[in-house]
């Protein structure tokens, strides 16, 4: 068994200006996930570019990401099949592919019933030897599971998570995980949602997140907190990232923003995503911009030395209110000696790719 729980960012896909897969910018990017201090990764979900990717891409970025984790964290795979068989021929190639565990959408195009929603996952379920992780994501399927339904797929053998992402999030999170109790399914409950409620989602019982993968650091120093039982002091530290957690919910231009933000603190080296995504237009780069400007992350380089030692840990200098290139107040301050603040410009990358791979 997978024990799921913690930070579980959903991996972005690098792609170069034209279009094709970056596989050594997705290397760079498992790495500096790690060096972050995450407790597990995941891939083919939406902040993924899943829909946009082919069965052979599926499989490079599987074979890097679980070659790069090489057994430090858990590795999630995302199903998202549209019938029975395309998500256990997924859940197959997953298993094959060296992933931990299963993250399962129900399937959407064909919108099932309550039933035939429990049936999905009982024969997904016993496809492979994985742990399953529900995905409740009715924004993105337009399949509403209700907490009951979620509580008796919780009892399969395998199932040993739940993702929330029904909104409002906190009462679902509280009402799943009710249900859960009420049935006496030992499922874990993570949220969803660019980590958007976190705080109250933990309130609720949820022991997990999965976000987008472009402030791990910042988020991991939030937790370290909320979990140190300074519930205070992870609500500033929180709330300063509120600004661009809400700027990356976008529809059409999420996933530009998370790799915006990913080129700019020296990660990967191109912005580029698949149509029907979009690259970011100017005024909303200029606005990305500003809100990096004030937040002052610290670089790829800065969050890996310090993961070496060379300086202390992000995920430690979140736990003292101040993450790395902050001043002790949290407000961006730098003293002499501080680490250095990722400065590449926003949209430049975007705007070179010229829309590559739409």
């Amino acid at each position: 068994m997978t024990a799921l729980g913690g930070l579980v960012p959903i991996l972005a896909t690098p792609f170069h200006p034209d279009g094709t897969l970056d596989d050594e910018g997705l290397r760079r990017l498992v790495r500096f996930q790690l060096a972050c201090g995450v407790d597990g990764l995941a891939v083919f979900g939406m902040a993924s570019e899943g829909f946009a990717l082919t069965a052979d891409e599926r499989s490079r970025i599987l074979d890097a990401v679980a070659e790069e984790a090489s057994g430090a964290v858990p590795v999630v795979a995302g199903v998202n099949g549209t019938s029975v068989e395309t998500a256990v021929e997924q859940a197959r190639a997953a298993e094959a592919g060296g992933a931990d565990s299963l993250m399962v959408l129900p399937p959407y195009l064909v919108k099932p019933s309550a039933r035939q929603v429990v049936e999905f996952y009982t024969r997904v379920c016993a496809a492979t030897a994985l742990d399953v992780m529900v995905q409740d994501a009715p924004g993105a399927t337009g399949v509403s599971m209700a907490p009951a339904v979620i509580a008796e797929i919780a009892a399969l053998d395998r199932v040993t998570s739940v993702k929330v992402e029904s909104p409002p999030t906190p009462a679902s999170t509280a009402a799943v995980r009710a249900a859960l109790d009420a049935r006496g399914a030992d499922a874990a409950v993570l949220g969803g949602q660019n980590a958007f409620f976190l705080l109250e989602e933990y309130g609720a019982g949820a022991v997990g997140t999965m976000p987008a993968c472009e402030v791990s650091d910042l988020l991991g120093g939030v937790l370290s907190l909320w979990e140190g039982g300074d519930r205070r002091a992870a609500r500033r530290a929180y709330d300063r990232l509120l600004p661009l957690l809400r700027f990356g919910m976008q529809g059409g231009v999420a996933w530009a923003v998370h790799k915006e933000v990913l080129v700019a603190r020296g990660v990967i080296g191109s912005a580029a995503v698949r149509l029907p995504a979009a690259p970011l237009d100017p005024r909303t780069a200029a606005g990305l911009a500003a809100i990096l400007h004030d937040l002052g992350l610290p670089d790829h380089d800065t969050v890996v030395a310090a993961a070496r030692g060379a300086n202390p840990s992000p995920r430690a200098a979140g736990a003292e209110g101040a993450g790395p290139g902050r001043g002790p107040d949290g407000s961006g301050a730098q003293a002499a000696g501080a680490p250095k603040a990722a400065s590449a410009p926003v949209g430049g990358s975007a705007a070179a790719a010229g829309g590559a791979g739409r």
